[in-house]
């Protein structure tokens, strides 16, 4: 599985989302990405890419586009599917 599908993956089973649903959303703009599903969000990935993600990083991830920039901090390319 490439980096960009573990990515879409954490979104998809912690939101209950589609994956086509995925590139404009935003932190609260769906009711399942409240501070509870943001921690489960965190959780999904540390644990999909072997990372602990730094609190100021967590608090900063605030989208589904701003999220791959912060993963790149962490040597995480997602790079697109396809």
């Amino acid at each position: 599985m490439s980096s960009a599908e573990k990515y879409d993956a954490a979104f998809v089973e912690t939101f209950m989302l589609e994956p086509k649903d995925l590139a404009a959303l935003k932190y609260q703009e769906v009711e399942s990405w409240d501070s509870v599903g943001h921690m489960a969000l965190m959780a999904a990935l540390e644990e999909a890419f072997g990372i602990e993600l730094d609190i100021d990083d967590i608090i900063e991830f605030s989208s589904y586009e701003a999220g791959k920039a912060i993963l790149a901090k962490y040597d995480v390319q997602v790079e697109p599917v396809g």
